[in-house]
């Protein structure tokens, strides 16, 4: 009993430091939490995310807001609650890409400042998903959530399968935390019971079921592998990048399902 108490009671506080790592969402204070391992539930968090996300959205349908306006606003919101890290690693990551001499891509990526090809990024980014959240007619509240999951999936396929760039930075300790494919399995079933859910909830939604996990796990997979192919690896803002590009390709894609 003693063993399983310790056991639920350290997953318990990695949970936690994991949410205090990704997003911006008030938690109470823990005493020497520890976020080596917070990679491990990312996916998990992101399921929270687009359901915190996904309730919203449903309030403020509930409440008459037209789709243009509460669409905006559920993306806004999305910057919020993960306070723009991932946003950020994109910005970085584009304007580290947009440099032609590769041994300067990573310095560049380095520098805080934001270049003209970041806040384009940022700009597309955003754009992407506002507009495709408006054509997703139902079921908003699902894709969210499996955008959110799928998204940060692409991040530990990444950490697992490609080398880290930079001898330290803020991802180095993803790297050695995600040391192999067995760290990348477990938030599968996590994703694939999203879509059970999916099909609980009306049996009409096979479609949408397998769908989001074809589309989830593609986009996943080519995301981190595009940018491995451009810089050779990976660093703490593409794994960003990752997750950002893959929520907004997705949501982009399931138009052509729900729409």
């Amino acid at each position: 009993m003693n063993f399983q108490y310790q056991w639920c009671k350290e997953r318990v506080l990695k949970a936690v430091a994991s949410i205090i790592f990704y997003t911006s969402i008030p938690m109470p204070y823990v005493e020497n939490l520890k976020f080596g391992e917070v990679a491990h539930f990312a996916p998990a968090v992101g399921l929270i995310i687009g359901g915190v996300l996904g309730l919203f959205d449903i309030v403020t349908n509930f409440l008459g807001m037209s789709v243009f306006t509460r669409s905006a606003l559920v993306v806004v919101s999305w910057i919020g609650i993960t306070g723009g890290l991932h946003l950020d690693g994109a910005m970085d990551s584009a304007d580290g890409l947009a440099v032609m001499d590769k041994e300067r891509r990573l310095e560049v990526m380095s520098d805080s400042a934001t270049g003209a090809f970041g806040a384009m990024a940022a700009i597309v980014l955003v754009l992407l998903k506002t507009v495709a959240l408006i054509d997703i007619p139902e079921n908003r509240w699902l894709i969210l959530m499996a955008a959110c999951g799928w998204g940060r999936w692409g991040q530990i396929l990444a950490i697992a399968r490609y080398d880290y760039l930079k001898p330290t930075g803020k991802g180095a300790f993803h790297k050695q935390a995600i040391r192999s494919y067995k760290d990348v399995l477990p938030p599968i079933i996590l994703l694939l019971s999203l879509s059970g859910v999916a099909l609980l909830i009306n049996q009409n939604n096979l479609i949408l079921a397998i769908t989001m996990i074809i589309i989830g796990s593609t986009f996943a997979f080519l995301t981190g592998a595009w940018f491995n192919h451009k810089l050779g690896g990976h660093t703490g803002d593409t794994y960003g990048a990752v997750v950002e590009w893959t929520e907004a390709l997705f949501l982009c894609a399931m138009t052509i399902t729900t729409g």
